[in-house]
């Protein structure tokens, strides 16, 4: 993603968007010729979380109200807009609003959240975006990853799995950086990855061709990761989204044995006494407390004032690799 330097309070300030580059990501991963899926549900929650997250950006852009403001990065694009016309290209390069404007809604913001406890902030900054560009890469990606997902499994899951993707990617970010502000839904899109891999492995026995399938989904998840290590991009947001999917999975996306699903048609002798194997509940087990202790640990590591670089030096290369092309800056 390109860079994105947006004003703070008139003055340049490094934004960091949660970019959104699952969206060539194709649905679904595997073959699903041999799963015993059961039932199939209709998928309605991921529209909604489309539909929720436009409106937030009409509103917000409204709320910005670009030509009622002086700006020395030049005039509003797309005049034609009226109040919610763009800002400068030159102020922000994604077709949306200031940086202030996205702060005071509820973008995350260290200081923010960890001196005014302004906690919220780790659930908002998920509802926000930075402009036009960004929203919809977002908004395509959920509907790739989401909407297949929601149909396998259901809203409930699929809510949990998104929101708390999206708050476990916030802590991340919090805790490694502090000098920028961050918003988009793209820790919860990799929480949905994430997701995508341990179901996989859970339930591994039901499905053909696992080792492509393994492969192919561990590459797209690979270049994703990869890069989110050019300038203003929020890797660290893509990093806790991404591990707090992958532990949910386990929890969340458990499918039963083929013989407990088909325990009435089939003989006696090959009947399972158990709804899913011994592995899957050992690894529901481990993950959830995993979960756990890594919320629980997280947080009051980030109000405590904890910073992660601190104790990872090398860190800061995760979300940002300096070239001869780009500066990380803060």
């Amino acid at each position: 993603m390109s860079n994105l330097d947006i004003e703070r309070a008139g003055r340049p300030m490094n934004g960091k968007v949660h970019g959104a580059q699952a969206a060539a990501v194709p649905s679904p991963f595997y073959d699903e010729s041999d799963s015993s899926v059961g039932r199939e549900w209709t998928a309605w929650i991921v529209q909604v979380f489309v539909a929720a997250n436009v409106l937030i950006f009409v509103v917000v852009m409204f709320i910005n109200n670009c030509p009622r403001h002086y700006n020395p990065y030049g005039s509003c694009v797309a005049k034609f807009l009226h109040r919610i016309s763009f800002q400068p290209l030159r102020q922000n390069p994604l077709f949306g609003p200031s940086s202030s404007t996205l702060e005071k809604l509820g973008a995350l913001v260290w200081d923010k959240v960890v001196n005014q406890h302004e906690g919220w902030r780790l659930i908002t900054c998920i509802w926000l975006h930075a402009g036009v560009i960004h929203l919809l890469a977002n908004m395509l990606s959920l509907v790739f990853i989401g909407i297949r997902l929601e149909q396998q499994f259901g809203f409930v899951r699929i809510s949990i799995l998104y929101l708390l993707s999206g708050f476990g990617g916030s802590i991340l970010s919090s805790l490694f950086i502090r000098n920028s502000i961050s918003v988009g839904a793209s820790g919860a899109l990799f929480g949905l990855l994430g997701a995508i891999l341990s179901e996989l492995i859970t339930n591994w026995t039901i499905y053909s061709n696992k080792a492509a399938s393994l492969l192919t989904l561990l590459l797209i998840i690979a270049i994703n990761l990869a890069i989110g290590i050019l300038p203003h991009v929020d890797n660290f947001a893509h990093i806790g989204g991404f591990v707090t999917g992958f532990l949910l999975g386990f929890v969340l996306l458990l499918r039963p044995q083929f013989g407990w699903v088909e325990r009435h048609n089939l003989p006696a002798e090959s009947l399972v006494k158990s709804k899913h194997k011994a592995y899957q509940y050992v690894l529901c087990v481990i993950a959830l407390l995993l979960l756990i202790s890594g919320f629980t640990v997280s947080l009051v590591m980030l109000f405590r004032g904890v910073n992660g670089i601190d104790h990872c030096k090398w860190c800061h290369y995760i979300s940002c690799v300096p070239t001869s092309k780009w500066s990380c800056g803060n």
